[in-house]
């Protein structure tokens, strides 16, 4: 019998859990595919190619929802039991609240364990493909960036001439050690241009007294020359680097990229850490949803107690973003920032379960 219960429960969870994920990924859909309409509208793009790129995005936009999704997936949960008088069927067959609240608590981390093994690489995977194709109908889009144990490579086109860049030290606004080579459309050399030291603070460059080599020529300038790109340094750190379209080989790999250019390595372990920290995250949730709806008054109505819980993911999710941005800033730790308010979540709902079992 207690088997039963257990099977039939869980389900009802999973069924929950399911119909509400549905319903964010429409709405996240709908307020994705205006964006992307208005994106392609003046590209030679298909007609249904907005509507492709759109259900690309929206499973990586989930991700921070998830959470949520899970505590108010189980609100739904307690309030169809109750509804139906199925809490008091578990005490009739000597089973308790702190059972029930167990049973839904692993139920949320197991299903915290597929979205970390199987949905987090799907959706990094469809994520990639969305930039993939942004890319190719961006009008600025006719550039690369790629870095390795040489440095930084570029591709840029610009005024109907493509630059392919290489520096083999970024530090700060600076690009040091910079050759740059010069094309036209053929791919036929125009010149080639090296400076010790590039100022790529804003997206016009300053390139520090250059060596010109054109026509077998070389060309010395005392005064510095100006190139207009389409990279500043904010951008160089930046593109192509959505987290979200990087698997966790993907993650570890750029950690180590950046570490070889100097670059921080601060937003790609938050990244890491929030991803591997969501089946704890989830069971937590699942536990604070559980202490709001067994404290049910029979006065008050159920929606007031969905709604609480809505209002606490919103509190939850802006301390989230607050100790994310003291970690970023080196205020606390990196590992701190995202398992203080994990933490303190746990300590609040282990004081809620210790007298679960009386309601």
């Amino acid at each position: 019998m207690i088997k039963t219960f257990n099977i039939y429960f869980i389900k009802l969870f999973y069924k929950n859990l399911i119909l509400l994920f549905l319903i964010f990924f429409s709405l996240t859909f709908i307020l994705t595919i205006f964006e992307e309409i208005t994106f392609f509208n003046d590209t030679e793009s298909s007609f249904f190619l907005p509507f492709i790129v759109a259900i690309l995005d929206v499973p990586s936009n989930l991700i921070e929802t998830l959470p949520f999704i899970v505590l108010i997936s189980a609100q739904l949960f307690f309030v169809e039991i109750i509804k139906k008088k199925e809490n008091e069927l578990i005490k009739i067959n000597g089973l308790n609240n702190s059972h029930l609240i167990k049973l839904l608590t692993i139920s949320a981390f197991i299903f915290g364990l597929f979205i970390i093994s199987i949905y987090y690489p799907l959706s990094s995977k469809l994520k990639f493909l969305y930039f993939d194709i942004k890319n190719i109908y961006s009008k600025d889009g006719k550039y690369l960036k790629h870095y390795n144990d040489n440095g930084l490579w570029i591709k840029d086109e610009i005024e109907n001439n493509i630059y392919i860049i290489h520096g083999s030290e970024l530090e700060k606004n600076f690009l040091y050690d910079v050759f740059i080579s010069k094309f036209d459309n053929d791919f036929n050399l125009i010149e080639n241009i090296y400076s010790k030291k590039v100022d790529i603070g804003s997206f016009e460059w300053i390139i520090q007294k250059p060596l010109i080599f054109q026509n077998n020529k070389q060309i010395q300038f005392n005064e510095n020359l100006l190139l207009n790109s389409h990279f500043d340094i904010e951008k160089i750190n930046k593109t192509f680097m959505n987290l979200n379209s990087f698997n966790f080989f993907q993650l570890f790999k750029a950690k180590k990229e950046s570490e070889l250019l100097g670059y921080s390595t601060q937003e790609i372990d938050l990244h890491i850490l929030k991803i591997a920290s969501l089946p704890l995250y989830f069971s937590i949730m699942v536990i604070i949803s559980s202490i709001i709806m067994l404290n049910i008054k029979k006065n008050k109505p159920y929606i007031f107690h969905v709604l609480l819980g809505i209002t606490l993911s919103v509190i939850i999710y802006y301390i989230n973003n607050i100790f994310n941005i003291f970690g970023l800033t080196n205020k606390i730790p990196i590992f701190l920032s995202v398992f203080f308010p994990i933490i303190l979540l746990s300590i609040i709902s282990i004081i809620g379960l210790i007298r679960i079992n009386e309601k």
